[in-house]
């Protein structure tokens, strides 16, 4: 396993791979962050007036990146000293609840989506088509929602063998990351035993569910500056872009 023509793609034990999305494979993670910090900023504007104090890059890092959406708002929510209820998963967008807030996101985050596109990382897409030639099995592990029309409209689709994302996250029950039932529903779906898999995490909460879970190789991608808290949390290896685990044997 992992061997591609001359390259070496991942450790010999590695039989699948199980990619985050927003941040590995594409770049809408800056999206996210965009629509988290208007949904936010509004919520706290309207709650503390103009002297509020506004979300951050750092916000987003600590408290939502990787996490589901409504354990993103709670854990936002709860670092400023303000509790909702948590209401129902169909609240509408304006619903002073944990779910309207979160469905407010995401309506935003559709809208931003659709006026930017969706773009794959070219490094993402250069380990990925090197991966499926090294015969390696592929699936996305994300909490998103949107997973299934971020991957189409990315065009990656055609890569992945499984997909589990957050609407297969609240469907099952699973924990969110940082637990590992995520991945480790992901690494059922493609019939590999934890240690046969390698995750791939740009989220401090999803290489620490990756670790959390017994992975046998867990790839840490530093896109926002954090290689030292990513390899805290459990990487054994962190990179700033996957076409970087590409390298020539020797």
């Amino acid at each position: 396993m992992g061997q591609s023509g001359q390259r070496r793609v991942a450790p010999e034990r590695i039989a699948a791979c199980l990619f985050d999305l927003d941040g590995v494979l594409t770049s809408t993670a800056v999206q996210h962050m965009a629509a988290w910090k208007e949904t936010f900023d509004a919520f706290l504007r309207e709650r503390e007036g103009e002297d509020f104090s506004p979300f951050t890059e750092d916000d987003y890092l600590e408290h939502v990146d990787g996490r589901p959406r409504a354990d993103g708002v709670r854990q936002f929510l709860a670092s400023r000293g303000i509790s909702l209820p948590d209401g129902q998963h169909d609240d509408p967008p304006a619903a002073e609840t944990v779910h309207g807030l979160g469905n407010r996101k995401n309506r935003t985050l559709q809208t931003i989506i659709r006026e930017r596109g969706v773009t794959p990382y070219p490094g993402s897409v250069r380990y990925l088509e090197a991966a499926r030639d090294a015969g390696l099995a592929i699936g996305v592990v994300t909490s998103s929602e949107n997973g299934a029309s971020v991957l189409d409209a990315a065009g990656l689709s055609s890569f992945v063998r499984a997909r589990v994302d957050g609407l297969v996250i609240a469907e099952q029950n699973l924990r969110g990351k940082p637990e590992p039932d995520s991945f480790l529903a992901g690494a059922r779906a493609l019939g590999v035993a934890p240690a046969e898999a390698a995750v791939f995490e740009d989220a401090l909460a999803g290489v620490q569910a990756g670790r959390a879970g017994g992975f046998g190789w867990v790839v840490g991608v530093d896109r926002t500056h954090q290689a030292e808290e990513l390899r805290a949390h459990g990487a054994d290896v962190v990179v700033q872009d996957l076409a970087d685990l590409l390298v020539a044997d020797r």
